[in-house]
């Protein structure tokens, strides 16, 4: 790259849907002539917000102000969810502060100018791979959501489903392989309800499949897809089928939101499914797919939950088998019906319960993990000393592996 025109930092907040698009404002930036540095050295700041939880927004907040007093000439500029939801108060923090819509940042971005700033072509060095040095890298295929979980605001701050035409993924993709990158994640605020023109998400996945199956060096095996999360009644039929026939070029691992194991609970979150459709799911799975790894979102101490909802939160998640749970205390987000609730759950119960499903997802964890033991995988290496199973366990990477590449290894 040439000549240093001005140093950025890109902080960001929440899911792997804004963890997408930060990598595409480094990318954006980098190509202007931006090198990363840190917050304290920086010109531009950008700040990447998250507004799902009470307490998101408050870490949000927290790094706008972090990034204001750290560097005191920095620009700062606010994007995101909660920056659609709470424009005026992050204004009012500094004169510094530029909030930019969501969906304006990168025309802003691209056409931003930087004191003495200007062009600067990359040189063909420049890496596919976001300025963290991840390998793994993802592509945003659809945005915003139809559903309205009580608990959620992120159909608010979003917007309606839409998604990218398939033609722009398919390219994105093709480029991503043809430099290197061996493990593409599809994202999405919903990504199961991905519809080009009747091109669904199994259709895409097949397109992706074909156009990506030469690009790779002999003796290599193809670049790889991973679905980054995805509604359980988005599931279908026909995907499972595909994700049984690609041969792990679709990683036979599923992240599946379960929210809670009570039907009940469900219901009050207005989650378009039941626990015992959830368990039927996961059955059939299983039976179609028998190696695939299942993990999950848990939310404990929804309002109204009772000591029974909860164990049978616990009890499905031990039917399912679950390879990791990301447990969630409910956090209040004001805006939403359950912030409203009167039957709130006191913080102690909800640390305890909190503690039990985090115990109960290092056991489930481990079984996994055992179940799977003398099995070969194809790993992505991640480091030197690790990489990532296509069933996503952390085993150390063969000696002298490069960086990047898909190699079998033992799960040991």
């Amino acid at each position: 790259m040439g000549r240093a025109l001005f140093g950025y930092t890109v902080v960001n907040l929440g899911c792997k849907v804004n963890r997408v698009e930060a990598d595409g404002f480094e990318r954006l930036l980098a190509e202007r002539g931006g090198v990363p540095v840190g917050e304290a050295a920086a010109d531009l700041i950008v700040v990447n917000t998250c507004t799902v939880t009470g307490e998101a927004e408050k870490k949000t907040r927290k790094a706008v102000r972090h990034a204001l007093s750290t560097n005191d000439g920095a620009r700062v500029v606010v994007t995101g969810c909660a920056s659609e939801l709470s424009s005026e108060t992050f204004a009012a923090m500094d004169d510094r502060v530029v909030v930019v819509p969501k969906a304006g940042a990168d025309l802003y971005l691209s056409e931003l100018e930087m004191s003495g700033a200007a062009p600067c072509e990359m040189s063909e060095s420049f890496s596919a791979s976001p300025a963290d040095g991840r390998t793994r890298i993802g592509i945003k295929v659809q945005d915003g959501c139809d559903n309205a979980c009580t608990y959620c605001i992120v159909h608010v701050a979003r917007g309606r489903a839409t998604s990218r035409p398939a033609d722009e993924v398919v390219a994105e993709a093709v480029a991503l392989a043809e430099s290197g990158v061996r493990e593409v994640v599809l994202t999405g605020i919903n990504l199961g309800s991905y519809d080009d023109g009747g091109t669904d998400l199994t259709d895409l996945c097949r397109r992706l499949l074909t156009a990506t199956a030469d690009l790779h060096g002999a003796g290599e095996p193809p670049c790889r897809f991973r679905i980054g999360s995805i509604e359980p009644m988005d599931v279908t039929g026909e995907f499972v089928s595909l994700l049984a026939e690609a041969e792990g070029r679709i990683c036979r691992h599923l992240h599946l939101p379960l929210q809670s194991g009570s039907s009940r609970v469900l219901r009050e979150m207005a989650r378009p499914y039941d626990a015992h459709e959830f368990r039927q799911l996961a059955d059939f799975l299983r039976a179609s797919v028998p190696s695939i790894a299942l993990t999950t979102d848990i939310i404990v101490g929804f309002p109204g939950e009772t000591d029974e909802d909860f164990e049978d939160t616990c009890a499905l998640a031990r039917h399912v088998g679950f390879s990791k749970i990301h447990v969630f205390p409910y956090s209040k987000r004001e805006g939403t019906p359950a912030a409203a609730r009167a039957d709130q759950v006191p913080p102690e119960a909800k640390a305890a319960r909190a503690a039990r499903l985090r115990a109960l997802s290092d056991e489930l964890a481990a079984a996994d993990r055992a179940s799977r033991v003398g099995t070969v995988e194809l790993a992505l290496v991640e480091t030197p000393e690790t990489a990532t199973t296509e069933s996503y366990h952390e085993v150390p990477a063969p000696a002298g592996a490069k960086i990047d590449s898909l190699v079998p290894v033992k799960v040991g």
